[in-house]
């Protein structure tokens, strides 16, 4: 079974902005008159939906939130995060991007976008950058009601580009995306942008320091001759 797609992650692997969500939950939690815990956004949120970032630091302050108060606090997250990225120019893409989605072009494998970040936080970025073209499916974290390492938002992409879950190949950073993919039936290539190296090589099929590393036709072929 040939390689026919690959599946990105968006923070983290397309943009370099997982400082910024911490500061903006951190700064949540303040104004929620509760407190941040150092390492606890490593711990909850790296990799998740804000929704279920949100709902785990609030449950284990002992505050339940109903689902209106959750959306208004996933609608001030995003008010601050858009007015951080409008000032921001240029976008922190991560290195190797570019050449990387080349070769999967020159390889003719489709790409898609599975995130927990908005669709409205990851359109913007992708016209932006003048990324949105390559990418024929994006799955969000407002378009299903769960979040990895659910493997729902994989096994939904691929369906979308058509594709069997093994024809695939995901691009992650966390483990709880590693997890996701693994779960989904889909290899995986980690890039140790958030994780320690070895910590990733431990879960995932393939790890690089960083995604200019990452040697796409040497996976194609290990994948064509593990599933012939």
């Amino acid at each position: 079974m040939a390689l026919q797609a690959i599946l990105f992650d968006f923070n983290g692997i397309i943009l370099n902005d997982e400082r910024i969500h911490q500061e903006l939950i951190d700064q949540l939690i303040l104004e929620e008159n509760l407190r941040p815990v150092r390492g606890e956004y490593r711990q909850i949120c790296l990799g998740r939906s804000d929704r279920a970032c949100l709902v785990d630091l609030f449950k284990r302050r002992g505050r339940f939130l109903s689902e209106a108060q959750l959306q208004a606090l996933i609608a001030r997250k995003h008010r601050y995060y858009q007015q951080w990225l409008e000032a921001l120019e240029p976008l922190p893409l991560f290195v190797g991007l570019d050449d990387f989605i080349f070769q999967a072009r020159a390889a003719h494998l489709r790409m898609g976008v599975v995130s927990g970040a908005l669709r409205s936080e990851i359109e913007p970025v992708l016209a932006r950058s003048r990324l949105a073209q390559h990418f024929s499916v994006i799955v969000a974290g407002d378009d299903i009601p769960t979040s990895k390492p659910d493997p729902t938002g994989y096994l939904l992409a691929a369906e979308k580009l058509d594709c069997a879950p093994g024809e695939c190949l995901v691009i992650e950073d966390t483990l709880a995306g590693i997890q996701a993919a693994k779960r989904a039936g889909i290899s995986v290539a980690a890039v140790a942008n958030t994780y320690p190296f070895h910590m990733l090589q431990r879960q995932a099929n393939w790890t690089v320091d960083a995604l200019e590393d990452l040697e796409l036709d040497r996976i194609r072929d290990l994948l064509s001759r593990q599933r012939a």
